[in-house]
Protein backbone atom coordinates (compact mmCIF):
# COMPACT_ATOMS: atom_id res chain seq x y z
CA UNK A 1 0.00 0.00 0.00
CA UNK A 2 1.50 3.78 -0.95
CA UNK A 3 2.53 5.58 1.68
CA UNK A 4 2.64 9.39 2.04
CA UNK A 5 4.89 11.52 4.71
CA UNK A 6 3.78 15.04 4.86
CA UNK A 7 7.28 17.12 6.29
CA UNK A 8 6.90 20.33 7.01
CA UNK A 9 9.75 22.75 8.96
CA UNK A 10 7.68 25.64 11.27
CA UNK A 11 8.08 28.29 13.48
CA UNK A 12 5.72 30.40 15.16
CA UNK A 13 3.05 29.39 12.82
CA UNK A 14 0.23 28.86 15.67
CA UNK A 15 -1.85 30.54 13.17
CA UNK A 16 -1.22 27.93 10.18
CA UNK A 17 -0.70 25.39 11.53
CA UNK A 18 -4.01 23.28 12.31
CA UNK A 19 -5.04 23.76 8.95
CA UNK A 20 -1.47 22.78 7.07
CA UNK A 21 -1.98 19.50 9.32
CA UNK A 22 -5.26 18.85 8.42
CA UNK A 23 -5.47 19.40 4.70
CA UNK A 24 -3.71 15.69 3.94
CA UNK A 25 -4.82 14.39 6.70
CA UNK A 26 -6.89 11.23 4.99
CA UNK A 27 -3.98 10.60 2.80
CA UNK A 28 -0.88 10.80 4.83
CA UNK A 29 0.50 7.70 6.48
CA UNK A 30 2.37 10.31 9.27
CA UNK A 31 2.98 14.13 9.62
CA UNK A 32 6.76 15.18 10.62
CA UNK A 33 6.81 18.46 11.67
CA UNK A 34 10.00 20.27 12.23
CA UNK A 35 10.04 23.07 14.85
CA UNK A 36 12.57 25.71 14.89
CA UNK A 37 12.71 27.58 17.58
CA UNK A 38 8.39 28.62 18.41
CA UNK A 39 7.65 30.34 21.00
CA UNK A 40 4.03 30.12 20.73
CA UNK A 41 1.32 27.49 20.31
CA UNK A 42 2.51 25.51 17.04
CA UNK A 43 4.45 22.56 18.82
CA UNK A 44 1.24 21.95 21.21
CA UNK A 45 -1.36 22.41 18.58
CA UNK A 46 0.52 19.87 16.38
CA UNK A 47 0.98 17.29 18.81
CA UNK A 48 -2.24 17.64 19.34
CA UNK A 49 -3.22 16.90 16.11
CA UNK A 50 -0.92 13.52 15.67
CA UNK A 51 1.95 14.82 14.09
CA UNK A 52 5.96 13.89 15.50
CA UNK A 53 7.14 17.01 16.50
CA UNK A 54 10.75 17.28 16.75
CA UNK A 55 12.95 20.32 17.62
CA UNK A 56 15.83 21.33 15.35
CA UNK A 57 18.71 24.82 16.12
CA UNK A 58 17.98 26.90 13.65
CA UNK A 59 21.46 26.92 11.50
CA UNK A 60 20.16 29.86 9.08
CA UNK A 61 19.73 27.13 6.82
CA UNK A 62 16.74 26.14 5.37
CA UNK A 63 17.66 22.99 3.45
CA UNK A 64 19.39 21.55 6.91
CA UNK A 65 16.31 21.69 8.64
CA UNK A 66 14.09 20.22 5.58
CA UNK A 67 16.61 17.66 5.23
CA UNK A 68 16.55 16.23 9.06
CA UNK A 69 13.04 16.05 8.57
CA UNK A 70 13.25 13.92 5.45
CA UNK A 71 15.32 11.68 7.53
CA UNK A 72 12.63 11.02 9.39
CA UNK A 73 10.13 10.20 7.10
CA UNK A 74 9.21 6.64 5.95
CA UNK A 75 6.75 7.22 3.41
CA UNK A 76 7.39 6.32 -0.04
CA UNK A 77 6.92 9.83 -0.78
CA UNK A 78 6.85 12.78 0.96
CA UNK A 79 4.38 16.11 0.36
CA UNK A 80 6.80 19.15 1.60
CA UNK A 81 5.07 21.81 2.19
CA UNK A 82 5.32 25.06 4.40
CA UNK A 83 2.45 25.92 6.73
CA UNK A 84 1.16 28.76 4.39
CA UNK A 85 0.34 26.47 1.70
CA UNK A 86 -2.51 23.28 1.06
CA UNK A 87 -4.08 21.82 -1.42
CA UNK A 88 -7.94 21.30 -2.28
CA UNK A 89 -9.51 18.05 -1.43
CA UNK A 90 -9.97 17.51 -4.80
CA UNK A 91 -6.85 17.67 -5.94
CA UNK A 92 -5.13 15.37 -2.93
CA UNK A 93 -6.91 13.08 -4.25
CA UNK A 94 -5.78 13.55 -7.66
CA UNK A 95 -2.85 13.77 -6.53
CA UNK A 96 -2.91 11.04 -4.91
CA UNK A 97 -3.85 9.02 -7.56
CA UNK A 98 -1.39 10.59 -10.15
CA UNK A 99 1.58 9.11 -7.65
CA UNK A 100 -0.29 5.25 -8.09
CA UNK A 101 0.05 5.61 -11.19
CA UNK A 102 3.50 6.47 -11.77
CA UNK A 103 4.25 3.66 -8.77
CA UNK A 104 2.31 1.20 -10.64
CA UNK A 105 4.85 2.03 -14.24
CA UNK A 106 8.05 0.34 -13.90
CA UNK A 107 9.58 2.78 -16.22
CA UNK A 108 8.28 5.87 -14.53
CA UNK A 109 8.72 4.60 -11.19
CA UNK A 110 11.97 4.47 -11.98
CA UNK A 111 12.17 7.59 -13.56
CA UNK A 112 10.45 9.81 -11.73
CA UNK A 113 11.76 10.95 -8.61
CA UNK A 114 9.58 14.54 -8.58
CA UNK A 115 6.22 16.37 -9.22
CA UNK A 116 6.19 19.86 -10.26
CA UNK A 117 2.72 21.87 -10.21
CA UNK A 118 1.65 25.13 -10.08
CA UNK A 119 1.91 26.89 -7.39
CA UNK A 120 -1.02 29.81 -6.90
CA UNK A 121 -0.02 32.58 -4.64
CA UNK A 122 -4.05 34.39 -3.42
CA UNK A 123 -4.14 37.18 -1.44
CA UNK A 124 -6.41 38.07 1.92
CA UNK A 125 -9.64 37.76 -0.42
CA UNK A 126 -8.53 34.50 -2.09
CA UNK A 127 -7.89 35.99 -5.27
CA UNK A 128 -5.25 34.67 -7.03
CA UNK A 129 -2.33 36.96 -7.63
CA UNK A 130 0.36 34.72 -9.21
CA UNK A 131 0.84 31.66 -10.82
CA UNK A 132 4.09 29.90 -10.94
CA UNK A 133 5.65 26.06 -10.41
CA UNK A 134 6.87 24.20 -7.50
CA UNK A 135 8.12 20.80 -6.30
CA UNK A 136 5.89 19.98 -3.44
CA UNK A 137 6.21 16.30 -3.68
CA UNK A 138 8.61 13.92 -4.01
CA UNK A 139 9.64 10.19 -3.69
CA UNK A 140 11.37 9.52 -0.48
CA UNK A 141 14.71 8.64 -1.87
CA UNK A 142 18.46 9.21 -0.19
CA UNK A 143 19.63 10.62 -3.73
CA UNK A 144 16.75 13.40 -3.31
CA UNK A 145 18.05 16.67 -0.80
CA UNK A 146 17.20 20.55 -0.39
CA UNK A 147 20.45 22.19 -1.21
CA UNK A 148 20.82 25.98 -0.70
CA UNK A 149 20.67 27.87 2.47
CA UNK A 150 17.55 29.98 1.38
CA UNK A 151 15.65 29.23 -1.55
CA UNK A 152 16.06 25.71 -1.40
CA UNK A 153 15.79 23.90 -3.97
CA UNK A 154 15.79 19.96 -5.07
CA UNK A 155 19.04 18.57 -5.97
CA UNK A 156 17.09 16.56 -9.33
CA UNK A 157 18.17 17.14 -13.18
CA UNK A 158 14.50 17.70 -15.22
CA UNK A 159 14.84 14.40 -16.45
CA UNK A 160 14.04 13.40 -13.29
CA UNK A 161 10.73 15.35 -12.50
CA UNK A 162 6.94 14.69 -14.06
CA UNK A 163 4.82 18.04 -14.80
CA UNK A 164 1.32 17.57 -13.87
CA UNK A 165 -0.74 20.71 -13.75
CA UNK A 166 -4.12 19.55 -13.16
CA UNK A 167 -3.20 20.05 -9.46
CA UNK A 168 -2.58 23.50 -7.41
CA UNK A 169 -0.44 24.14 -4.19
CA UNK A 170 -2.31 27.17 -2.64
CA UNK A 171 0.45 29.87 -1.15
CA UNK A 172 -1.18 31.97 1.48
CA UNK A 173 2.23 33.93 2.41
CA UNK A 174 2.58 36.63 0.26
CA UNK A 175 -0.64 38.33 1.33
CA UNK A 176 -0.78 41.39 3.12
CA UNK A 177 -1.81 40.22 6.53
CA UNK A 178 0.86 37.53 6.48
CA UNK A 179 3.33 40.01 5.93
CA UNK A 180 2.06 42.02 8.76
CA UNK A 181 2.39 39.58 10.85
CA UNK A 182 5.44 37.67 10.50
CA UNK A 183 8.93 38.80 10.69
CA UNK A 184 9.73 36.27 7.16
CA UNK A 185 10.81 39.32 4.90
CA UNK A 186 13.51 40.15 7.46
CA UNK A 187 14.75 37.23 7.82
CA UNK A 188 14.93 36.73 4.40
CA UNK A 189 17.06 39.97 3.73
CA UNK A 190 19.86 39.11 6.41
CA UNK A 191 19.77 35.73 5.07
CA UNK A 192 20.19 36.84 1.83
CA UNK A 193 22.48 39.31 2.51
CA UNK A 194 24.79 36.64 4.67
CA UNK A 195 24.84 34.44 1.18
CA UNK A 196 26.10 37.20 -0.92
CA UNK A 197 28.46 38.09 1.46
CA UNK A 198 29.72 34.46 1.51
CA UNK A 199 29.20 33.93 -2.28
CA UNK A 200 31.22 35.38 -5.06
CA UNK A 201 29.40 37.68 -7.34
CA UNK A 202 25.61 35.65 -7.31
CA UNK A 203 23.33 37.51 -9.15
CA UNK A 204 19.90 34.69 -8.66
CA UNK A 205 20.67 35.88 -4.99
CA UNK A 206 20.67 39.44 -5.33
CA UNK A 207 17.45 38.97 -7.57
CA UNK A 208 15.93 37.19 -4.45
CA UNK A 209 17.10 39.87 -2.62
CA UNK A 210 15.34 42.70 -4.66
CA UNK A 211 12.34 40.22 -4.53
CA UNK A 212 12.31 40.88 -0.73
CA UNK A 213 13.22 44.35 -0.53
CA UNK A 214 10.33 45.50 -3.23
CA UNK A 215 7.75 44.59 -0.11
CA UNK A 216 9.32 47.26 1.93
CA UNK A 217 7.87 51.08 1.89
CA UNK A 218 11.16 52.86 2.32
CA UNK A 219 12.88 54.30 -0.84
CA UNK A 220 16.46 52.94 0.30
CA UNK A 221 14.69 49.25 -0.11
CA UNK A 222 13.29 50.20 -3.73
CA UNK A 223 16.51 51.84 -5.02
CA UNK A 224 18.43 48.73 -4.30
CA UNK A 225 15.54 46.24 -5.31
CA UNK A 226 15.41 47.96 -8.50
CA UNK A 227 19.04 48.11 -8.99
CA UNK A 228 19.50 44.30 -8.53
CA UNK A 229 16.50 43.60 -11.23
CA UNK A 230 17.83 45.73 -13.78
CA UNK A 231 20.95 44.12 -13.27
CA UNK A 232 19.07 40.86 -13.83
CA UNK A 233 17.97 41.80 -16.96
CA UNK A 234 21.27 43.10 -18.21
CA UNK A 235 23.21 40.66 -17.25
CA UNK A 236 21.76 37.71 -16.31
CA UNK A 237 20.73 36.34 -19.90
CA UNK A 238 23.39 33.33 -18.94
CA UNK A 239 23.94 33.35 -14.79
CA UNK A 240 20.39 33.23 -13.56
CA UNK A 241 17.08 30.68 -14.15
CA UNK A 242 14.93 32.45 -16.44
CA UNK A 243 12.06 32.60 -14.19
CA UNK A 244 14.34 34.90 -12.30
CA UNK A 245 15.09 37.06 -15.40
CA UNK A 246 11.00 36.94 -15.93
CA UNK A 247 10.30 38.66 -12.02
CA UNK A 248 12.86 40.85 -12.99
CA UNK A 249 11.40 42.31 -16.13
CA UNK A 250 7.78 42.65 -14.40
CA UNK A 251 8.70 45.53 -11.32
CA UNK A 252 10.80 47.08 -13.77
CA UNK A 253 7.80 47.58 -16.29
CA UNK A 254 5.33 48.00 -13.35
CA UNK A 255 7.24 50.77 -12.23
CA UNK A 256 7.53 52.20 -15.99
CA UNK A 257 4.06 51.46 -17.49
CA UNK A 258 2.23 54.26 -16.27
CA UNK A 259 4.64 57.25 -16.00
CA UNK A 260 4.24 59.16 -19.84
CA UNK A 261 7.74 60.37 -19.02
CA UNK A 262 9.18 56.62 -19.23
CA UNK A 263 6.90 55.73 -22.21
CA UNK A 264 9.87 55.13 -24.62
CA UNK A 265 11.89 53.49 -22.20
CA UNK A 266 8.78 50.86 -21.04
CA UNK A 267 8.21 50.13 -24.76
CA UNK A 268 11.93 49.06 -25.71
CA UNK A 269 12.04 46.92 -22.22
CA UNK A 270 8.90 45.32 -23.38
CA UNK A 271 10.06 44.85 -26.86
CA UNK A 272 12.49 43.49 -25.43
CA UNK A 273 11.48 40.97 -22.99
CA UNK A 274 8.97 39.95 -25.42
CA UNK A 275 11.92 38.37 -27.89
CA UNK A 276 13.33 36.81 -25.15
CA UNK A 277 10.01 35.51 -24.24
CA UNK A 278 7.57 34.76 -27.54
CA UNK A 279 4.06 34.62 -26.51
CA UNK A 280 3.96 35.85 -22.97
CA UNK A 281 0.77 36.86 -22.16
CA UNK A 282 2.34 39.11 -19.19
CA UNK A 283 4.85 41.32 -21.35
CA UNK A 284 1.50 41.31 -24.35
CA UNK A 285 -0.57 42.54 -21.59
CA UNK A 286 2.09 45.71 -20.81
CA UNK A 287 2.72 45.70 -24.87
CA UNK A 288 -1.05 46.09 -25.37
CA UNK A 289 -1.29 48.93 -21.54
CA UNK A 290 1.47 51.13 -23.89
CA UNK A 291 -0.20 50.98 -27.15
CA UNK A 292 -4.05 51.62 -25.45
CA UNK A 293 -2.11 54.50 -23.60
CA UNK A 294 -0.48 56.04 -26.96
CA UNK A 295 -3.99 55.51 -28.56
CA UNK A 296 -2.92 52.33 -30.77
CA UNK A 297 -6.56 50.63 -29.75
CA UNK A 298 -6.84 48.06 -32.48
CA UNK A 299 -2.89 46.92 -32.62
CA UNK A 300 -3.86 46.60 -28.85
CA UNK A 301 -6.76 44.40 -29.56
CA UNK A 302 -5.58 42.61 -31.55
CA UNK A 303 -2.64 41.41 -29.60
CA UNK A 304 -4.94 41.23 -26.50
CA UNK A 305 -7.66 39.36 -28.35
CA UNK A 306 -5.14 36.69 -29.81
CA UNK A 307 -4.03 36.50 -26.04
CA UNK A 308 -7.44 35.57 -25.14
CA UNK A 309 -7.45 33.17 -27.52
CA UNK A 310 -4.40 31.26 -26.95
CA UNK A 311 -5.40 31.25 -23.18
CA UNK A 312 -9.23 29.84 -23.78
CA UNK A 313 -8.06 27.43 -26.26
CA UNK A 314 -4.68 25.79 -25.04
CA UNK A 315 -2.28 27.44 -27.14
CA UNK A 316 0.78 28.69 -25.99
CA UNK A 317 0.61 31.38 -23.66
CA UNK A 318 4.15 31.54 -22.90
CA UNK A 319 4.98 33.42 -19.31
CA UNK A 320 1.90 33.90 -17.96
CA UNK A 321 2.56 34.27 -13.98
CA UNK A 322 0.07 37.25 -13.69
CA UNK A 323 -2.40 37.02 -16.21
CA UNK A 324 -3.00 33.51 -15.71
CA UNK A 325 -3.61 33.73 -12.21
CA UNK A 326 -5.53 37.00 -12.74
CA UNK A 327 -7.43 37.14 -16.24
CA UNK A 328 -9.14 40.65 -15.39
CA UNK A 329 -5.84 42.32 -16.62
CA UNK A 330 -6.38 41.27 -19.71
CA UNK A 331 -10.19 41.95 -20.17
CA UNK A 332 -8.84 45.20 -18.71
CA UNK A 333 -6.65 45.96 -21.14
CA UNK A 334 -9.57 44.89 -23.87
CA UNK A 335 -11.93 47.04 -22.59
CA UNK A 336 -10.13 49.85 -22.83
CA UNK A 337 -9.22 48.91 -26.60
CA UNK A 338 -12.69 48.38 -26.96
CA UNK A 339 -13.99 51.72 -25.32
CA UNK A 340 -11.07 53.62 -27.93
CA UNK A 341 -12.60 51.57 -31.20
CA UNK A 342 -16.05 52.11 -30.12
CA UNK A 343 -17.48 48.88 -29.55
CA UNK A 344 -20.43 48.94 -27.37
CA UNK A 345 -21.26 45.32 -27.71
CA UNK A 346 -17.32 44.49 -26.39
CA UNK A 347 -17.87 46.99 -23.70
CA UNK A 348 -20.38 45.19 -21.92
CA UNK A 349 -18.91 42.24 -22.52
CA UNK A 350 -15.58 43.15 -21.33
CA UNK A 351 -16.65 45.05 -18.12
CA UNK A 352 -19.62 42.05 -17.20
CA UNK A 353 -16.47 39.78 -17.19
CA UNK A 354 -14.54 41.68 -15.25
CA UNK A 355 -17.02 42.38 -12.80
CA UNK A 356 -18.03 38.54 -12.67
CA UNK A 357 -14.30 38.27 -11.10
CA UNK A 358 -14.89 40.97 -8.49
CA UNK A 359 -18.44 42.26 -8.42
CA UNK A 360 -17.31 45.19 -6.08
CA UNK A 361 -15.22 46.81 -8.64
CA UNK A 362 -17.23 50.06 -9.01
CA UNK A 363 -14.63 52.11 -11.07
CA UNK A 364 -16.09 49.45 -13.79
CA UNK A 365 -19.84 49.17 -12.69
CA UNK A 366 -20.29 52.77 -12.61
CA UNK A 367 -19.28 53.63 -15.99
CA UNK A 368 -21.19 50.28 -17.47
CA UNK A 369 -24.36 51.90 -15.48
CA UNK A 370 -23.77 55.42 -17.17
CA UNK A 371 -23.05 54.12 -20.68
CA UNK A 372 -25.98 51.79 -20.41
CA UNK A 373 -28.59 54.64 -19.63
CA UNK A 374 -26.74 57.06 -22.05
CA UNK A 375 -27.64 54.62 -24.58
CA UNK A 376 -30.80 54.46 -24.25
CA UNK A 377 -31.40 51.36 -22.48
CA UNK A 378 -34.48 51.22 -19.94
CA UNK A 379 -34.01 50.62 -16.18
CA UNK A 380 -35.81 47.16 -16.70
CA UNK A 381 -33.17 46.51 -19.47
CA UNK A 382 -30.64 47.62 -17.21
CA UNK A 383 -31.30 45.76 -14.43
CA UNK A 384 -31.82 42.39 -16.57
CA UNK A 385 -28.58 42.78 -17.86
CA UNK A 386 -26.61 43.12 -14.11
CA UNK A 387 -28.59 40.13 -13.29
CA UNK A 388 -26.05 38.07 -15.18
CA UNK A 389 -23.34 39.25 -12.53
CA UNK A 390 -25.53 40.46 -9.75
CA UNK A 391 -28.11 38.44 -7.45
CA UNK A 392 -31.11 40.36 -7.11
CA UNK A 393 -32.57 39.11 -4.03
CA UNK A 394 -29.34 39.93 -2.22
CA UNK A 395 -29.64 43.24 -0.79
CA UNK A 396 -25.10 43.35 -0.64
CA UNK A 397 -25.34 43.00 -4.00
CA UNK A 398 -28.68 45.74 -4.70
CA UNK A 399 -26.54 47.85 -2.55
CA UNK A 400 -23.27 47.72 -4.68
CA UNK A 401 -25.15 48.57 -7.71
CA UNK A 402 -26.71 51.26 -5.78
CA UNK A 403 -23.80 52.90 -4.59
CA UNK A 404 -22.30 52.87 -8.19
CA UNK A 405 -25.17 54.01 -9.91
CA UNK A 406 -25.35 57.07 -7.03
CA UNK A 407 -21.75 57.71 -7.68
CA UNK A 408 -22.06 58.25 -12.28
CA UNK A 409 -25.22 60.37 -10.87
CA UNK A 410 -27.85 57.77 -12.04
CA UNK A 411 -29.69 58.99 -9.25
CA UNK A 412 -33.21 57.91 -10.35
CA UNK A 413 -31.96 54.43 -11.17
CA UNK A 414 -29.93 54.40 -8.04
CA UNK A 415 -33.59 54.47 -6.10
CA UNK A 416 -35.48 51.76 -8.40
CA UNK A 417 -32.84 49.69 -6.99
CA UNK A 418 -33.21 50.21 -3.46
CA UNK A 419 -36.82 50.24 -4.17
CA UNK A 420 -36.06 46.54 -5.28
CA UNK A 421 -33.70 46.06 -2.17
CA UNK A 422 -36.52 47.09 0.24
CA UNK A 423 -38.82 44.86 -1.23
CA UNK A 424 -36.55 42.10 -0.86
CA UNK A 425 -35.67 42.87 2.78
CA UNK A 426 -39.70 42.88 3.34
CA UNK A 427 -40.52 40.09 1.75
Amino acid sequence: MLKISQCMIVKNEERNIEHALGWAKSVICEQIVVDTGSTDRTKEIAERMGAKVLAFEWVDDFSTAKNFAIEKASGDWILFFDADEYMTAEDTIKLTEYIDQIQKDPEKSKSSLAINCKLVNIDDNGKAISVYDAMRVFKNDKAVRYIGSIHERLNLNSENVVWYDEIAVIHTGYSESSIKETNKIERNINLLRKAISETEDNLALKVYLADSLKTKSDKESQEEAERYFTEAIEYGADKIFYKLRVKAYIHILNKLVNDPQKRSECEKLCSKALTEFPNSLDFEYFMASLLNSKGNYKEAWDMLKAGEDRMKNGGDIGIAYHVQADPTMLYSGLLMSAQGLGDPAAVTGYALLILEADKTRQEILSPLIAKQLGQGASPEALVSLLSKVYTLNDPSDLLIIARAAKSCGAVEFARIIMTIAGEVLTA
